[in-house]
């Protein structure tokens, strides 16, 4: 048996029941913390030790989120978020949460360390992770050439020769999008037929902006402060080749984070967490939803910060609704919600 399951259970875990504990960052999070804090419900976050403020953190310029005219970086947004979180007096912890337990009127949390957390609602904003290539130099050129939302960083490549690697319906929307812009969009995949709808697939085909170069993978890319080119191998010959292109959007995929509640909730048929939209209600009560976890479409962070507004605004209903009403003092809804 482990040290950690022999500690006695005054040293790991906490008695006090908080109000909500939400696990994960990002614009969700935040925006639920920013919300519930000023509800006095003195929120707890699991922010992760690694991946807190969720994937603007791997992004450099954001010119689409509104207030801020002359754009913003993606990290430092990220930080305005979370010191606005923290203004109203959220306990933010920079930990990773291992485990959850859902159902029952109390929730438990357990952190990495083995320490445990107990809530009367929870808050999950755990985000999605793009799929990567898996190339030693993709991480490297992230933000500087390498992307993978063309809505986000289209406009950067105004005039540019692009790659788009995939070939689902989310490659083509991405491979049409980025023609708006591009001077050039090459399609790159795998094998030699699309898995995009007909009807994707006859727009991509009708676009004269839009090449393909079929059967082929990505072994690698070039360039030092930015991507210059990406190298080839076609599967059925093995030839190899060199594409210059000054700029690469993988659109193979991305995985919502699930793996703390399969088995405790609902998920969609898209691998996301199901909620009773237009709420952010999961199918256990007192558990809610808000970002990217719960969002296979638009991806946004304009938009998961919406949800963690909803998710936010869900819980104060939730626990007012409990006997006796929720610990503390709150304000109004209508107040709560002039951020």
């Amino acid at each position: 048996m482990s040290t950690e399951t022999e500690r006695p259970a005054s040293e790991t875990g906490h008695e006090d029941i908080h109000d909500v504990i939400i696990v994960g960052s990002g614009p969700a999070g935040y925006t639920a913390a920013v919300y519930t804090s000023r509800a006095a419900l003195n929120p707890l976050m699991f922010a992760s030790s690694v991946e807190a403020g969720g994937e603007l953190m791997n992004t450099t310029d954001v010119e689409n989120y509104p207030g801020f005219p002359e754009g913003v970086m993606g990290p430092d947004l990220m930080e305005h978020f979370e010191k606005q979180a923290s203004r109203f007096g959220t306990r933010i912890e920079f930990e990773d949460v291992a485990a959850l337990e859902l159902s029952g009127d109390i929730k438990k949390v357990t952190i990495a360390s083995g320490e445990t957390y107990q809530a009367r609602t929870i808050i999950l904003s755990t985000g999605s992770a793009y799929r990567e290539l898996g190339l030693k130099d993709e991480k490297r050129l992230s933000g500087h050439g390498v992307s993978w939302c063309a809505t986000c960083d289209g406009f950067f490549f105004k005039d540019q020769d692009i790659a788009v690697i995939g070939g689902g319906d989310s490659a083509m929307e991405e491979a049409l999008f980025l023609t708006k812009f591009a001077k050039s969009v090459t399609i790159v995949h795998r094998r030699d037929s699309l898995r995009a709808s007909k009807i994707m697939q006859d727009r991509a085909f009708g676009n004269p902006k839009i090449n393909f170069v079929w059967n082929s993978e990505v072994t690698g890319m070039s360039g030092d402060a930015k991507v210059s080119g990406i190298s080839l191998k076609n599967n059925l010959t093995g030839d190899e080749s060199e594409l210059a292109v000054t700029g690469v959007f993988v659109a193979i995929g991305n995985d919502p984070r699930v793996d703390l509640v399969k088995g405790q909730l609902d998920l969609t048929s898209e691998g996301t967490i199901a909620v009773q939209a237009p709420s952010s209600k999961t199918s256990l009560p007192g558990v809610f939803a808000a970002g990217d976890v719960v969002d296979p479409t638009y991806r946004q962070a304009i938009t998961a910060a919406g949800t963690g507004c909803i998710a936010a605004i869900d819980v104060e209903h939730y626990l007012a609704s409990l006997p006796g009403g929720a610990p503390g003092q709150t304000v109004p809804v209508e107040e709560a919600a002039t951020v």
